[in-house]
């Protein structure tokens, strides 16, 4: 089974208890983001288009076991920027899973290899490496010739040290069924323990915008992907709802704040993937965000999402209110013909309003204001 029966167990009756304490809102997932930096430049990415003043900082050990008891999700994905460039990581991994939960520790796996020894083997820890297709498409997708390959020797070495693998793809616009099948079955075959996979999302500074897929692709090319994988067991690490959700048959509203997001700005507000505003603690997030301003229909910039991050959350809930629902496309798989659910019309949503730029002037104000006592506290350490 691709989610280990543990996760499927804790998570379901963590789903359950917020339902019994009548809570509308809940974290499922903590996407732990300790720095933006990263050793790529890929032309999809959004999360690195920071000064270098930015880049530098890093969330410390403690603001990340903080975070993870504020926020108290059974899940933690840490991101990045990449997080095996954090020298404090081993270290910040160890304690999370100490204190009860999943971790999976997302990379593009160039250090792995080098950093694989810090690491030790947990019932409760998947390594999540980056892997967006075949050689040349992957390669492409990360701007730098040899990834992939050495992606993959990466891969199969954490497996043969008994680490769960999984891998995270994201499939842009002029992706092909045919392939994308191809590169499933090659992974299945290297025994990658489950595949997490999502059309691409136009981040508001991602260089290379024009290259992400729409709804309708995307839910037409899931279908293609779907009815050409049938009967070879693949492999995903998400719920059967939400891979039924990208082919077109379920009609989700995002639910952001089931995946929250903190970094090195603070909550980011309203999701992993927009970043709006931030707040110093959980608690404010979930309190003064206007959750209902965000989401397809509500919002522009959300327009074409179907990004796991805002989706994944609804379809779980979705599974725990109605558990017959997933077993049911578990059986068959997503189906792949006859009419789609009915899109949610975007007459109504308000028009995006661009904040990338006020962030970072902010950010870069805080660092210039607080680098005296930055500096005063290094002289004392020394």
């Amino acid at each position: 089974m691709p989610v280990p029966v543990n996760q499927l167990v804790r998570v379901g009756a963590y789903v359950v208890k917020q339902h019994l304490l009548g809570r509308r809102r809940y974290p499922l997932v903590l996407m732990l983001e300790p720095l933006f930096r990263c050793n790529l430049a890929c032309s999809g990415c959004g999360k690195i288009d920071y000064p270098a003043e930015i880049l530098n900082q890093r969330l410390s050990v403690k603001d990340c076991l903080d975070a993870v008891e504020e926020c108290g999700a059974p899940v933690v994905a840490i991101a990045g920027g990449e997080p095996l460039l954090h020298k404090e990581m081993p270290e910040i991994v160890e304690k999370i899973l100490a204190r009860g939960k999943f971790v999976y520790l997302c990379t593009n796996a160039l250090l792995l290899e080098k950093k694989l020894d810090l690491y030790k083997p947990h019932r409760n820890f998947a390594w999540d490496i980056h892997l967006d297709g075949d050689r040349e498409t992957h390669d492409r997708s990360v701007s730098q010739d040899g990834t992939y390959d050495r992606a993959v020797s990466a891969l199969k070495v954490a497996k043969a040290h008994g680490f769960r693998v999984c891998i995270n793809v994201t499939l842009f616009d002029g992706a092909k069924s045919e392939r994308v099948a191809a590169f499933m079955d090659d992974v299945t075959t290297m025994g990658v323990d489950g595949v997490m996979i999502s059309p691409g999302y136009a981040y508001e500074r991602a260089p290379d915008r024009e290259h992400f897929l729409n709804r309708q692709k995307s839910k037409q090319i899931f279908r293609d992907i779907f009815r050409l994988g049938r009967g070879k067991g693949w492999k995903f690490n998400q719920s059967s709802l939400f891979l039924d959700f990208l082919a077109g048959n379920q009609r989700y509203q995002c639910t952001p704040w089931g995946k929250p997001t903190r970094n090195v700005f603070g909550w980011q507000r309203p999701c992993y993937l927009l970043g709006e505003g931030y707040t110093k603690t959980f608690a404010e997030l979930m309190a003064t965000t206007d959750w209902d301003k965000y989401g397809t229909g509500n919002y522009e910039k959300c327009a074409d999402c179907m990004v796991h991050s805002g989706y994944e959350a609804t379809a779980v809930v979705d599974a725990v209110r109605k558990p017959w629902k997933p077993l049911m496309v578990a059986l068959r798989g997503p189906r792949t013909v006859g009419p789609m659910a009915p899109e949610i019309p975007l007459e109504g949503q308000r028009p995006a309003d661009y904040v990338f730029s006020r962030h970072v002037q902010d950010a870069m104000a805080k660092l210039q204001h607080d680098k005296p006592k930055n500096t005063q506290a290094a002289d004392a350490a020394d």
